[in-house]
């Protein structure tokens, strides 16, 4: 073998195995990550859940599992609008949100903290703000299992990845609002009384990723409490590397031969 060729084979290999440590993790960071966060009553409501997002590409999947929601609303299951709300302080109010003084914090209320909505999780069709209010295209009834998958759009990811993303689940029982709010209509919409629209649960999303991992193991956020998130990433860098940089020296050996 050629001795010139010898010495620079062996630097290249080296810094090939380098990069291919390195550049797999970074390459798919943002391809495959997942958050999800512990949902908590709000307004007296006694609705509690979990909620998680699984991110492959533009795509998310959104579980949702609520217990202990307002049950029936004009002889039917009580529709639950639910939304990721996003670009504000990313955590759920505190009672003295409350700035009018009815005993309740209302959709409007919550908004310098949860921000507004970046994504409505709808049954079927448009996942929008548009679709803000869209009662008959949301999960009902005292508790339910939810999951959608769907494209993401930017806004959403960017504060999903930020850990400022916030879960909201409206619809409250007006037996458990105090008589003045349960006799208001929603601000949002003069159609829908209050109860239809107040937050009844709320959980931060907080910010997780991972890289594509060899044995398919997973990476999730964990909410602690109503305002805060913590979370465990993982990463990998490429198993290959020590194949390929055989296979390297495999071919540059033979061409130094020939």
């Amino acid at each position: 073998m050629n001795k010139k060729l010898r010495l620079l084979a062996v630097p290249t290999l080296a810094l090939s195995a380098l990069a291919l440590q390195v550049a797999p993790a970074m390459a798919h960071e943002g391809d495959m990550w997942s958050t999800q966060t512990t949902l908590n009553t709000m307004n007296n409501s006694g609705t509690t859940g979990e909620a998680m997002v699984d991110v492959h590409g533009n795509q998310a999947t959104v579980t949702v599992n609520v217990t202990g929601a307002a049950e029936t609303f004009m002889d039917g299951p009580f529709p639950h609008a639910q939304h990721i709300h996003i670009s504000a302080q990313g955590v759920c109010p505190p009672a003295s949100a409350d700035t009018d003084g009815d005993g309740v914090v209302s959709t409007p209320e919550g908004h310098p903290f949860y921000g507004m909505i970046g994504t409505s999780l709808t049954t079927e069709g448009d996942t929008s703000a548009d679709s803000a209010l869209a009662v008959d295209r949301f999960p009902g009834g005292s508790s339910y299992t939810y999951e959608r998958t769907f494209d993401l759009n930017a806004e959403t990811a960017q504060s999903l990845k930020d850990g400022n993303a916030v879960v909201v689940v409206h619809g409250v029982d007006p037996a458990k609002m105090p008589a003045a709010a349960a006799e208001k209509k929603s601000s949002l919409d003069p159609k829908l009384p209050l109860a239809a629209t107040l937050p009844a649960a709320c959980g931060t999303l907080g910010a997780s990723q991972m890289a594509a991992m060899p044995n398919g193991g997973a990476d999730t956020g964990v909410e602690t409490d109503t305002n805060t998130g913590a979370t465990v990433g993982v990463a990998a860098a490429g198993v290959g590397a020590v194949a390929l940089a055989a296979s390297g020296m495999f071919v540059a050996h033979r061409r130094a031969r020939s």
